[in-house]
């Protein structure tokens, strides 16, 4: 991203206060969501370029938000980035041991470092946006700008998907952005227009939604097939990285692969490894993958891959499959673009915004049109071979622009927030 000089000059003249609540709550997971890659990312290139402007917070049991002791919590990010990324077992230990002592620190000891540069507080996850109170005095204390991040209001627009309970709970937190966020940070336009509506219902037109899409890691070097991967296969396969749960429509893809066992038998039809945790309300997805044999073999399960794991996956697969009903953005999407992975998705707002012209898009409930698609896409036909051809001419977005872009959009709106 060109930044101008006088901007690079002020930004000497600027802190950053990173709220770190959510990596601290995820410690000892073996693989982030997306949410936390968002977070990681930002403390990654916050500790890079801006060291000792940053400074790291996180709620306390007691639901006050306190500063975080400085060399201990740069010494957490850097386990999560070797666990996470890496796939270090014993970082991603040590890491949760740490979070229990950095948690029971900041409630029990109040670091207050003295700040006297203009600052801006991020709040990137949507982990205690229910707590306004808190929120409230600590920007008040801190005298700091607050810039949260919006990922989605998926609980409130599509409430079937969520959690009886996560509407309310989901409101409760846009209502905390609305009334004191001085800017919000959203991932796609689709948001930003969701948001809108949202402020236009409650007469809110004065808070700033900026429109940021987040970024893919440069990988200036391919990785090498790693011998240590859990899973191994030698015929086509096809990966979907997602939670399991209702929105992301698991269930299409899972009744495609029994119809094309039947069909064509075992031998003859590709494999299919989903890669994510077992989220909410999945029962029916469930049964299928536990006690179905038809998809014994040839359907695979993987919950705990690192990172690199995921990335030599999906790099020798056939390609991405994202049938989800409903998306705030779509990361696996552009991961899988970064790395020249054809990708088959649903056709949504979110996953055309990031996806742009290159994937095929499907309704999320043609079945008989992904099964066509899937088949071309497992003998690396002429539909496979054409987006093949077009990835080589994309660019990806790095966190390095993402984030800068959110930093430049501060520094040049500071004065005319309220």
């Amino acid at each position: 991203m060109w930044v101008p000089q006088r901007v690079r000059k002020m930004k000497k003249e600027y802190c950053f206060i990173l709220d770190i609540s959510r990596l601290l709550s995820r410690a000892g997971q073996s693989v982030p969501t997306g949410i936390d890659r968002v977070e990681l990312a930002y403390a990654e290139h916050l500790l890079t370029h801006y060291e000792k402007q940053t400074h790291f917070v996180s709620a306390t049991f007691y639901g006050r938000i306190n500063f975080l002791p400085r060399k201990k919590t740069i010494f957490f990010i850097q386990l999560l980035l070797s666990g996470w990324n890496f796939g270090s077992h014993a970082s991603i230990s040590k890491s949760k041991r740490l979070s229990v002592y950095l948690k029971i620190i900041s409630s029990i000891n109040f670091i207050c470092p003295k700040i006297e540069k203009v600052s801006f507080y991020f709040l990137l996850s949507h982990h205690h946006l229910t707590r306004r109170d808190s929120i409230q005095k600590f920007i008040r204390n801190s005298s700091a700008y607050f810039i949260p991040m919006v990922h989605d209001i998926i609980p409130i627009e599509y409430p079937e998907y969520s959690r009886p309970r996560e509407k309310l709970r989901h409101r409760k937190r846009i209502d905390t952005v609305l009334e004191l966020a001085n800017a919000v940070i959203v991932p796609t336009n689709y948001v930003k227009k969701s948001l809108s509506s949202l402020l236009d219902k409650e007469s809110k037109h004065n808070v700033p939604i900026w429109s940021i899409p987040h970024g893919v890691y440069e990988r200036k070097t391919p990785i090498p097939h790693e011998e240590n991967i859990s899973i191994k296969i030698h015929k086509p396969y096809f990966v979907y990285l997602s939670t399991i749960e209702p929105r992301k429509n698991h269930l299409l893809l899972l009744h495609i692969w029994r119809k094309m066992i039947e069909d064509h038998g075992k031998e003859s039809t590709p494999h299919l490894v989903l890669v994510g945790k077992r989220g909410w309300e999945n029962e029916n997805i469930l049964d299928l993958l536990e006690r179905s044999p038809a998809l014994q073999g040839i359907v695979h399960e993987k919950s705990h891959l690192s990172d690199r794991d995921v990335v030599t996956l999906l790099k020798q697969s056939n390609g991405l499959l994202f049938p989800s009903f409903s998306e705030g953005y779509g990361l696996p999407l552009a991961e899988a673009i970064s790395l020249s992975v054809p990708c088959i998705c649903s056709d949504i707002p979110a996953l055309r915004e990031v996806g742009k012209d290159l994937p095929f898009y499907l309704d999320p409930l043609d079945a008989l049109k992904w099964r066509e698609v899937i088949s071309d896409f497992a003998r690396k036909g002429p539909l496979w071979k054409k987006q093949k051809e077009s990835l080589k001419n994309w660019q990806p977005f790095p966190w390095s622009d993402s984030i800068e872009t959110a930093i430049f959009l501060c520094i040049t709106s500071n004065e005319k927030f309220q």
